[in-house]
């Protein structure tokens, strides 16, 4: 980080950042500052602006996650990254301070829990994909990144807005574009989401395409909407059901399963044994979000269990705290948590 000076520290331990590439810092501040109140509003300081110089009056402990926060932030423009509001929560969220906490819980220490990690540390564990670099944004993602990495097989657990899906897909698309796999399969089981839908007009792929929409918009996110629809053309990139599955072997090649918690364990277990040469599968679902009859068993949860312990793969387990969309959702997966609308998995 050559442009960045040593923090400065005045008679009053504040700390002071001197900025030497000035046009980097609109991205930095953000329009109209809000990225540096987002920091002052998570960490319960207060950031001045002074040009190219900003001080941090505070709490001695958060002013110093503050100022470890923007320097990341800034090696990362340094890099021709870009940021926005999700890559500040994120880095806070790294840095053992998630957004939306009160002010005083918001201004421990960040290594105080345990999770927190020193700038730059993360730098490693990224994924470099046609249209983006994308890095963690929570601990337990750099975790997920790094077994996706080095496992065959990963299962990333969670409640929604914890980047399980988004991240496999990612990865998918890194190692195609490396030239590590040839083809990307992409699958979901077609359950409705405690709707009944009824008849459905239209050719197969209309039919099936609502189910998969999730797995398209992350695709659309990785590589230019032309290349994605080349690819989806070539076969290159499939987007299908999970009935479509079965007797097949899928050999060079990165498989996901999307909203595994609505597979059935004969269907869960159908699908892990397509796994072929020279492929990765990941498997993400939501065990506390499960849209099967009350009478059947999830095969998400039955696979979690009879696989325990087998060599070859790592079960990744997100929480609340893990939430990297909007804090709200955190705030809500944690309510409904604390009403008791648990995870089938607790029985495990």
């Amino acid at each position: 980080m050559n442009d960045l000076a040593q923090p400065q520290q005045n008679a009053t331990s504040k700390p002071l950042l001197d900025f030497e590439n000035n046009r980097l810092l609109a991205s930095l501040y953000g329009a109209h500052d809000r990225n540096l109140a987002r920091i002052e509003q998570t960490l319960g300081v207060t950031i001045v602006n002074r040009g190219n110089q900003l001080s941090i009056d505070g709490p001695m402990d958060a002013c110093d996650v503050a100022r470890r926060v923007l320097m990341s932030l800034y090696a990362r423009l340094e890099q021709g990254e870009s940021l926005d509001q999700g890559d500040v929560d994120g880095t806070l969220r790294m840095m053992g301070t998630p957004p939306g906490l009160p002010k005083k819980e918001a201004a421990k220490p960040a290594g105080s829990s345990g999770a927190a990690v020193k700038a730059g540390d993360h730098a490693s564990v990224r994924i470099v994909t046609r249209n983006r670099v994308i890095q963690p944004r929570s601990p337990m993602q750099t975790r997920y990144i790094s077994a996706m990495q080095s496992s065959l097989l990963t299962f990333g657990i969670g409640p929604a807005g914890t980047g399980k899906t988004y991240l496999a897909v990612a990865m998918a698309v890194a190692r195609m574009l490396a030239g590590e796999v040839d083809r990307i399969i992409l699958s979901r089981p077609a359950v409705e989401a405690g709707e009944n839908l009824g008849f459905l007009p239209g050719d197969l792929k209309e039919k099936v395409d609502p189910y998969l929409r999730p797995l398209y918009d992350a695709l659309y996110d990785m590589m230019p909407a032309d290349q994605v629809e080349k690819r989806l053309l070539s076969g290159q990139i499939e987007v299908a059901p999970l009935a479509y599955m079965r007797g097949r072997t899928l050999s060079n090649a990165y498989v996901i399963l999307d909203e595994a918690q609505n597979t059935t364990p004969m269907q869960m277990k159908m699908f892990l044994t397509r796994f072929g040469e020279n492929s990765w599968m990941t498997v993400c679902g939501d065990p506390s979000q499960v849209d099967l009859p009350p009478t059947s068993k999830s095969g998400l949860v039955d696979a979690l269990g009879t696989l325990s312990g087998v060599s070859g793969i790592e079960v990744i387990r997100f929480t609340d705290k893990d939430v990297v969309r909007h804090p709200l959702v955190a705030r809500i997966v944690a309510a409904y948590d604390k009403m008791g609308v648990s995870s089938p998995e607790a029985e495990l």
